[in-house]
């Protein structure tokens, strides 16, 4: 039997999440990821309005607040029966596109880059710029008062971190001015949600909040500079990072899993919804020679909480989802339950969406030699942010061709009123990965409502098969030659993007010795 380590919790993600790896002759022979805080809204949802899930689920989270908010929108859309007016869709693809656009480059520099580059390797600068020599000095003079948060305490540099001055110290100051980018496209989003974060604009039905000249012009100036930065510095980061120094990484495919991904499809491009930004479709068993994309079905989804700490139960199609606790369970490792597609686990998230799509860009990767897993979820993460930017400037324009015609509408104001029974289902594509919401009403109340999130898929633990979720997957053969030193376990966890917690601890499992141990 190899060394188990536990990672708890992974830090620079949203959440409590705890992993625990097997190591044997320098791999991951095992691993188990292990959702430690339980999810108690859609029990907070039964016998409500249904009117108030929107903003109930929005409260799942602060970072990706608003797609649950229309991912609930569009659930209730089915069961009212309303019919979103073409007006209405393009202002919600707008303030979604918003969250593309703040939350793609907030985890690449903010969340991952920093397992890939030595930090202090900007002492070593010697160049002459001065905004890269103040980025230089500020780290340098944090280091000496010892007071580097939040880019230090940090895992060990390995042999796949990038040590070259001129290439950190320009990480660096992207890092810093990805902090601002990001403000600014929170405050785009804001324009038409409303509010942020939690958007008070859509609903079911569509918008509430009618757009204005002002807020066009306003939208697409801050589109302009988010644009700038995503195409001139954000895609180019990512792309020489993942083909010039981690390229090892990726032409060996650490991180790679199952190769089974999933799509629901999102971001209507025509008033039809039949040519989607993300189209919909499964694969099963990835050959990136020949990609047979499968015909997304809703009805083979269904969640195991075999190994969840839940009553024992089989696998249950969502609109027969339950939530009842069992701390007790013999077995149970996680609060997370296992979604699977068919049977199977399924990869969610924007390698999924460019994989299924086809996406000549990522597939002109693949073949360049960088093969699924880790780096690659971070070349498709950069490579769709472009889509979504290009995607927003034509909902700009057709949204300013359709606020001229007499009988503009935002809202399907004829279905307000919740119907007396109803059920429901809402499928969207977030950040992080395919999202949706199930819905039940009797007598004008939620008699039921479930959700299975992006890191319900992608975090999972096994099922009846005890087939592992995809982050468990992930990690099977990822090289960790040092146990007191497990940097690949966190960079292929963090490439999935999981969404924050602030700590960790290495715990020995023979001496329950707790190692302060260095990350960020």
């Amino acid at each position: 039997m190899g060394k188990k380590i536990v990672v708890d919790p992974v830090t620079r993600i949203e959440g409590h999440l705890k992993i625990t790896v097997e190591i044997e002759n320098g791999k991951v022979k095992d691993a188990w990821s292990s959702g430690t805080m339980a999810r108690g809204i859609e029990s907070l949802l039964q016998g409500r309005d249904p009117r108030d899930a929107p903003f109930v689920t929005s409260r799942l989270c602060g970072v990706c607040f608003s797609v649950h908010q229309l991912t609930s929108s569009y659930a209730l859309d089915e069961a009212f029966g309303a019919r979103v007016p073409w007006g209405g869709t393009l202002l919600r693809n707008l303030a979604m596109g918003a969250e593309y656009i703040y939350d793609h480059p907030l985890h690449f520099y903010h969340l991952s880059a920093l397992d890939y580059i030595d930090i202090m390797a900007v002492a070593a600068y010697k160049g002459k710029d001065k905004a890269l020599n103040a980025v230089k000095d500020k780290v340098v003079g944090l280091v000496k008062a010892k007071d580097v948060f939040p880019l230090t305490p940090r895992y060990k540099p390995d042999e796949f971190c990038v040590t070259d001055p001129d290439v950190v110290i320009s990480a660096v100051k992207h890092y810093i001015d990805a902090l601002s980018m990001g403000a600014k496209a929170r405050n785009m989003g804001a324009i038409f949600g409303g509010r942020q974060p939690h958007y008070q604009s859509i609903v079911v039905g569509g918008f509430t909040q009618l757009p204005d000249m002002n807020q066009m012009a306003k939208f697409r100036a801050m589109l302009d500079e988010q644009a700038k930065f995503i195409n001139e510095v954000y895609i180019p980061d990512v792309l020489a990072f993942g083909t010039g120094p981690l390229f090892p990484l990726a032409k060996a495919g650490v991180g790679g899993g199952h190769y089974n991904y999933l799509s629901y499809g999102a971001f209507e491009l025509d008033k039809a919804g039949k040519e989607l930004v993300f189209p919909p479709g499964v694969i099963v068993g990835l050959n990136p020679a020949d990609i047979k994309i499968k015909r997304f079905n809703p009805n083979k989804v269904t969640e195991s909480v075999k190994y969840g700490w839940y009553k024992k139960d089989k696998p249950q199609h969502p609109y027969k989802g339950k939530q009842v606790f069992d701390l007790d369970k013999k077995g149970a490792y996680s609060f997370v339950k296992a979604p699977r597609y068919n049977g199977k686990p399924m990869e969610v998230g924007p390698l999924a969406r460019m994989l299924v799509a086809k996406n000549p860009d990522v597939l002109g990767l693949v073949a360049k030699g960088v093969k699924p897993g880790a780096v690659a979820r971070h070349a498709a993460r950069a490579i769709e942010t472009k889509l979504v930017v290009d995607a927003c400037y034509k909902w700009l324009d057709e949204l300013l061709s359709e606020m001229t015609k007499p009988g503009f509408k935002i809202h399907d104001t004829a279905h307000w009123e919740p119907p007396a029974t109803g059920t429901g289902a809402g499928f969207y594509e977030p950040p992080r990965g395919a999202l949706g919401h199930w819905v039940k009403i009797k007598d004008k109340k939620i008699a039921n409502y479930q959700m299975v999130v992006p890191s319900t898929w992608n975090a999972s633990p096994r099922c009846e098969k005890k087939l592992r979720g995809p982050y468990e997957e992930a990690l099977i053969g990822a090289p960790v030659p040092d146990p007191d030193n497990p940097i690949n376990v966190v960079r292929i966890i963090r490439s999935f993007d999981p969404c924050l917690a602030c700590a960790i601890h290495l715990i020995d499992p023979k001496t329950n010795e707790i190692k302060k141990f260095l990350v960020e």
